[in-house]
This record gives C-alpha cells, structure tokens and sequence, in this order.
C-alpha cells in the first residue's frame, strides 16, 4: 500500500469513528480539528492495546465505559489558575470597571473544563468588590469534568505556579486566603464555589446560553475546524448584550469570522473584544 492511500485510509477510519461516536453518544466532534483530534484518539488506541481505529469503533459501540474514557481524551482539560497574567490584568483594567457599571451582571466561562480559570475570575471580581453583583456560569460538555470543576481540587504541587501566576495577574492579597490545604491538594474554598452555577452545555450543538455581560472562553475554539469556530462566534455574538465583552485564548481571534465586524477590538495581545452597539 502506498503511503498516499495508507493516509486517505486513516483519515477515513477517523471519520468512521466520529460518525460512530455522533450516532450512537450524541457527542459531535467530527468538526474539531483533524490533527488534535486523530492525535487524541490514537492517544486511547495505545493505551487500549487496539489494533487500529476499526477495532476502537467496535468497542466504543459495545462498551460505553470505553467510550466514557475517550470522551475524557477528546475533552479539552488543559488549563492553569491565572493562566496567561498578563491577561487577566487586562481583566481589571477593561472588562471589571464595565460590570461595575451595572447593579448586577452575569459572565459566561464556556468550556471550562476543571475549573481554574473559573476560580481566577471569581478571585478578580471579589477582589474589586464585585461579589454580590455577579453570577458566574461555568459550563463543559464533559460532565466528569465538570464534577471536577465543581470540587475545585487541585494539586498541592501546582500552588506555586499558581501562586506566581495570580502575584504577576496584579493578585491585591494571598493567594492562600483563596484554598485549604488537605494532603496533597488543595480545595478551593466554598465562598468562592457560591458565586459559580456549573451546568452542562455543549458549544458544537447547544444554542444560546443567555444574555451575558461577558464571555469567557479561553483556548478552546483552537481545536475547532474554521466552521465550528465561526458557529461557536456566532453564539457567544448572539449571547451577549450590546457593549459585552469576549475573552478568547491568546492564540485565538474573530478575524476570519462572520461577526469580526460586529466586534471591536479591546486589547489585541490579550484577545479581548467588545461587541458593538448597532
């Protein structure tokens, strides 16, 4: 077999099993991007000990316990506390001084994953007196993800990471007063987890999730083909109210979207936009 035809033949496989995985779970993945997605499900063919993707479908198809934990593959579960904090100070100068405008306003993380990110917005609002006036709404697909960001328990040996990246993000306390200590991780502390309505909600086939002040999702519209992303814009536009604020992954932007007009942009670096009031 030639090298051409073995490739084709792959990427047929791959798509067999998305479909499999469409028709028989409801989960839609067949328009994430092919790379990170075949790199993913060959990720579980290895652990599994499986022949090839053939041999994958078969088993995703007769043992939903397979499926649960290649469904954990396919999530998106990279992320830190005040990751990037050079963003979050940007957070604080543009987008807390807009909800502090309102008498009560509402923030959106989509795809949430475990919960840091979450945490660290809940952390910035609290720490400019914005507790009282915002609902947060963390929302996954993955529901074992999202049990894990309702925890809130991470590892001890990440506090300090952690801890710097909250110091460099323009942190006004210690990023202790935040966590308790038990064993090897650490809990998020309660007050923290009441500001925060976790439920399910997936970006591939969930329409609109309400109207909201602001919208966080961070790196996750990287591993969308291009149509997804724009769908994915397109909902988060239709989700916000006029003069929201959009909050993308460093490596993301709206540039080659239906919406891109529709947003002006805030801070280019941090990828963070305003929806326009037409």
């Amino acid at each position: 077999m030639c090298e051409i035809e073995q490739v084709e033949n792959d990427r047929l496989e791959v798509k067999l099993l998305l479909e499999a995985i469409y028709l028989k779970y409801g989960y839609d993945f067949r328009k994430y991007a092919s790379a990170h997605t075949k790199r993913r499900l060959e990720h579980r063919r290895t652990l599994e000990g499986l022949p090839n993707m053939a041999a994958m479908q078969h088993l995703l198809i007769h043992d939903e316990s397979f499926f649960n934990r290649l469904l954990l593959d396919l999530s998106i579960n990279v992320t830190e506390m005040f990751r990037d904090p050079w963003f979050y100070k940007k957070v604080r100068e543009f987008v807390v001084p807009y909800l502090q405008t309102y008498p009560f306003a509402k923030v959106w993380h989509a795809g949430c994953s475990a919960g840091q990110e979450v945490y660290s917005m809940g952390i910035v609002l609290r720490e400019e007196g914005m507790k009282e006036r915002v609902q947060m709404y963390a929302t996954d697909f993955n529901e074992l993800i999202l049990a894990k960001a309702k925890d809130g328990i991470y590892p001890m040996n990440l506090v300090r990471e952690y801890t710097a990246n909250y110091q460099q993000a323009g942190g006004s306390s210690s990023f202790s007063d935040y966590y308790t200590a038990d064993y090897d991780n650490v809990v998020m502390k309660r007050f923290l987890k009441e500001q925060v309505l976790f439920s399910s909600h997936n970006l591939v086939t969930d329409g609109v999730f309400g109207e909201m002040n602001a919208i966080f999702c961070r790196n996750v519209l990287i591993y969308f083909n291009r149509d997804l992303q724009n769908r994915v814009l397109n909902l988060f536009y239709e989700s916000l109210c006029p003069g929201g604020f959009l909050c993308l992954g460093s490596k993301e932007n709206i540039k080659f979207s239906d919406v891109a007009h529709k947003f002006e942009v805030v801070a280019e670096r941090e990828k963070i936009y305003r929806k326009k009031r037409m």
